[in-house]
């Protein structure tokens, strides 16, 4: 598991605990929470922990004292995990960070239940290759993503005339949009529908999360990007649908759960029964759409220009999204910069091939210092 400290890991290993016999865990990867980290490994009886953060080695080491459970620390020690011979593999570490070990995951062959966007958004043709040359199986576990993948008929692609993600519209759905620049971290955390992170908050919020998720779409399905769509749909209930030629609309829909995708990217192609509440319809009552406002949401028209460029378009609006966001969380940025420091930041740096993944780290790094520079944090 890489990233199990997070909400999506935390997920997981929730699910892991209600069925031990059906897992031996390898290995746990984690960013700096060393405390959390020790406490899963020891619970799931994990072989191998891994902290990013060094200064946290330690902590770790002290709390896994004795249990003859390996600590490896740093960011060669969470690739490590990623190398581990496990057949399946959550990969759930948030932003850019999570890319090298999702690749060692695929070049040896694994089953990827992909959580991590960006790393498909940064180098979603070198990840696929990796895996069609190792034979590992790429499961996606976003919600509106695991929705397709249940419903597209991969055999026949020349059938599907489009794919629509949903969106929550996140909490400034119907906030006016000359407000927008007084919002606090507070507020956009405040999700009204999802327990998330931070930063995938406030993805949310600038709808960015949904232009990551249609670059990440068009890697993981064989369509076209025109033939991608976004519809808001407050309730969270129906995730994601595919449109036949025929007309005909296929939808998973579900309660807004994490849960839920992961136990179908765990058990996949079966099923695992989940004590989760039922979805009742007539509950609900209403299910409503509507399409996004593009003055409300520019990051969408950012996402998908930066998509039809292709090249390093994906990967340095990725990095500088994820500089801008975290200058946001610290204060340091108004809420309505963020995609306009993105916006700037693609149109400033010159498009550079994608060849292997040194360039991916590359073109990070200077879409990175290219942000900071705008955001006036070094």
């Amino acid at each position: 598991m890489l990233g199990s400290t997070g909400s999506v890991g935390q997920s997981t290993v929730s699910l892991l605990l209600e069925h031990p016999e059906r897992w031996e865990v390898v290995a746990l990867a984690a960013g700096s929470n060393a405390a959390r980290l020790a406490e899963q490994a020891r619970a799931l009886g994990a072989r191998y922990a891994a902290i990013a953060d060094q200064s946290q080695a330690k902590v770790l080491q002290d709390e896994l004292a004795g249990t003859g459970i390996e600590v490896g620390a740093g960011e060669d020690a969470v690739v490590e995990a990623g190398a581990r011979p496990a057949e399946w593999v959550m990969a759930a570490i948030g932003g850019a960070a999570g890319l090298a070990p999702t690749a060692k995951a695929l070049e040896r062959g694994a089953t990827v239940a992909l959580a991590n966007k960006e790393s498909m958004v940064c180098a979603g043709t070198l990840l696929k290759r990796t895996a069609a040359r190792s034979g590992a199986s790429i499961i996606p576990v976003d919600s509106e993503h695991s929705a397709i993948f249940q419903v597209f008929d991969a055999g026949r692609p020349e059938r599907v005339r489009a794919v629509v993600l949903t969106a929550s519209g996140g909490p400034f759905l119907d906030r006016s949009v000359d407000s927008l620049a007084s919002v606090t971290p507070a507020d956009a955390v405040a999700h009204p529908v999802w327990d998330m992170g931070a930063k995938i908050s406030v993805d949310s919020a600038t709808m960015m999360n949904k232009g990551l998720e249609l670059i990440e779409a068009a890697h993981l399905f064989p369509v076209q990007p025109e033939q991608l769509d976004v519809l808001i749909h407050p309730q969270s209930i129906v995730h994601g649908l595919v449109e036949y030629v025929d007309g005909t609309l296929c939808a998973v829909l579900g309660i807004p759960d994490m849960r839920v995708p992961i136990a179908c990217a765990l058990a996949w192609p079966d099923r695992m029964e989940l004590e989760l509440p039922r979805l009742d319809l007539a509950d609900h009552g209403q299910l409503t759409f509507r399409k996004p406002d593009p003055d409300r949401f520019p990051a969408l028209r950012i996402a998908r220009e930066a998509l039809q460029q292709g090249g390093s378009a994906p990967t340095i609006l990725n990095a500088a999204n994820e500089e801008a966001v975290a200058a946001f969380l610290r204060g340091a940025l108004p809420f309505s910069r963020i995609t306009a420091v993105s916006e700037e930041v693609l149109a400033t740096l010159p498009d550079t091939p994608i060849d292997d993944f040194n360039a991916v780290v590359a073109v990070d790094a200077r879409a990175r210092a290219s942000a900071r520079a705008l955001t006036g944090v070094h």
